[in-house]
């Protein structure tokens, strides 16, 4: 077997900027910074970090993993479209990987915090996620014998995301199938928080 793949993982769909990078399973580095603006002009910036702090180079990716959400709709298109712009460039595989896969844990119900208290969240019975009251998915987690405690920044989330786009991507390279590999969409689980204007625009008056 070949040296084990160079995975870029990172995720900025909640009030921070979270980066990781693994070779295999081996966290060579990983880095979390709060940030609840200007992720799109940091995030760049960190990964270049990373990357110098590991003595590695763009071209040494193998793929890459980005959080595709449910979360800030701002941030999930910053990370997804970082994504598939790095994945064209250097010509490799882009994984998206959603909160729930990255916050999946045995004995507990995963989620994502909303705003007005509500939760991202696929319940035990369902097939698939939804939004929904934070006490219903609470109820349903107890009901289930399920630990709940949906954290929007929960440490070692882009490590996870590398994680899974790590699996995925060894699964696809077995089968000769990396050309198959989906490029990376935000989920989406609610509307967006802006509505279009209500005033009613000028009359025309043709003169």
């Amino acid at each position: 077997m070949g040296p084990k793949p160079l995975i870029l993982g990172f995720d900025t769909s909640a009030a921070h900027c979270a980066a990781a990078l693994l070779q295999g399973d081996v966290v060579l580095a990983e880095r979390f910074e709060a940030h609840t603006r200007g992720q799109a002009e940091r995030l760049m910036p960190l990964i270049e970090e990373i990357l110098a702090e590991t003595g590695q180079n763009w071209s040494d990716l193998d793929a890459i993993g980005v959080g595709v959400g449910p979360g800030n709709f701002t941030g999930i298109r910053i990370a997804v479209s970082a994504a598939r712009g790095l994945a064209l460039g250097l010509e490799v595989p882009a994984i998206g990987v959603s909160g729930f896969d990255a916050r999946a844990r045995s004995g507990t119900l995963a989620a994502v915090p909303a705003p007005r208290g509500q939760v991202y969240a696929q319940l035990p019975d369902e097939d698939a996620p939804r939004l929904m009251p934070e006490t219903e998915a609470e109820d349903a987690a107890r009901c289930a014998g399920l630990s709940f405690a949906p954290e929007a920044s929960p440490a070692g989330l882009a490590q996870q995301i590398a994680k899974q786009a790590c699996r995925r991507y060894l699964a696809h390279l077995e089968t000769g199938a990396l050309t198959e590999i989906p490029p990376p969409a935000p989920l989406y689980l609610r509307a967006a928080d802006a509505a279009p204007a209500r005033d009613v625009p000028p009359q025309l008056i043709d003169g």
